[in-house]
């Protein structure tokens, strides 16, 4: 049914939002349609923006899957993001990143 995904993330500042967002991905944004979004593709099907929003700043709740974690939380903290590793109760790693605007992303490795 569901084919790709496009999701937002909201910041009170569109600038330190692509240079956050930037660093943690690793590259500038694929599309800037305004002045108030920049959008990065994950994937074939996937997508993250960040769009600024005012009231809605801090309140998103992302989860991310990659192939490697430890590869992967090496790489963004070498950029400078910060990244907490965790454990939920049946022991699945993954990484706690907060950005600069309260929005927390995870990120973990599916499991096997």
């Amino acid at each position: 049914m569901f084919t790709h995904a496009f999701t937002g993330i909201p910041v009170t500042d569109i600038d330190g939002a692509v240079d956050w967002y930037a660093r943690l991905i690793g590259r500038p944004p694929d599309l800037i349609p305004n002045e108030d979004e920049a959008a990065w593709q994950l994937t074939d099907s996937a997508w993250i923006y960040v769009e600024v929003d005012q009231a809605r700043a801090g309140t998103g709740l992302h989860a991310l899957m990659v192939d490697a974690l430890d590869a992967f939380v090496a790489e963004v903290a070498g950029r400078g993001v910060s990244v907490s590793l965790e454990k939920t109760g049946d022991g699945l790693r993954f990484a706690l990143i907060t950005d600069p605007y309260g929005n927390e992303l995870k990120v973990a490795r599916p499991p096997e």
